[in-house]
C-alpha cells in the first residue's frame, strides 16, 4: 500500500512540476520583447517665441528670460525671419517662463514681461 501511495504522490508531483514549467515558459519574454524599448517619458515639443516688429536695418532683436538657456543678465539673439519677423526655438522648456525682448541687447521693450507656455508658439508685438 505504501508503494501505491508513493507512486500516486510522484505522479501528482510530476503534474505540478509540469504545470509550473508551462506557466514559467509562458511568462518568459520573447527576444523581441527583451530588446523592445520602453516608451520615452513625455517630452514637450519645441517652444517658439516670435516677435513681430520692424527694428530697422542693422539692428538685432534679443531675448532674455528665466527659461533654460536664457538669462536676465545677457540676451540670446533671435533669428530674423523677415523684415518684421523674429523668432527663437527652445527645446528644453518644461514649464511656463517669463521673457522679454530687447533691441541690440540694450533697449528693453516697454511693459511687463511676457509669459510663454512649453511646447507652444508665443507671439509678441513689442513696443520700444
Amino acid at each position: 500500500m505504501k508503494k501505491a501511495t508513493t507512486e500516486v504522490a510522484k505522479k501528482a508531483a510530476k503534474k505540478v512540476a509540469k504545470k509550473t514549467a508551462v506557466k514559467t515558459a509562458a511568462r518568459k519574454k520573447t527576444p523581441a520583447e527583451k530588446t523592445a524599448k520602453k516608451p520615452a517619458a513625455s517630452k514637450h515639443s519645441k517652444t517658439v517665441i516670435e516677435a513681430k516688429i520692424d527694428i530697422g536695418f542693422g539692428n538685432l532683436l534679443y531675448i532674455r528670460g528665466d527659461a533654460p538657456g536664457l538669462s536676465w543678465r545677457s540676451g540670446v539673439p533671435m533669428d530674423c525671419k523677415g523684415a518684421d519677423s523674429w523668432s527663437v526655438s527652445m527645446s528644453d522648456t518644461n514649464s511656463a517662463f517669463e521673457y522679454k525682448v530687447l533691441i541690440n541687447d540694450i533697449h528693453w521693450a516697454v511693459g511687463g514681461n511676457n509669459i510663454a507656455q512649453p511646447g507652444v508658439t508665443s507671439t509678441t508685438e513689442p513696443s520700444f
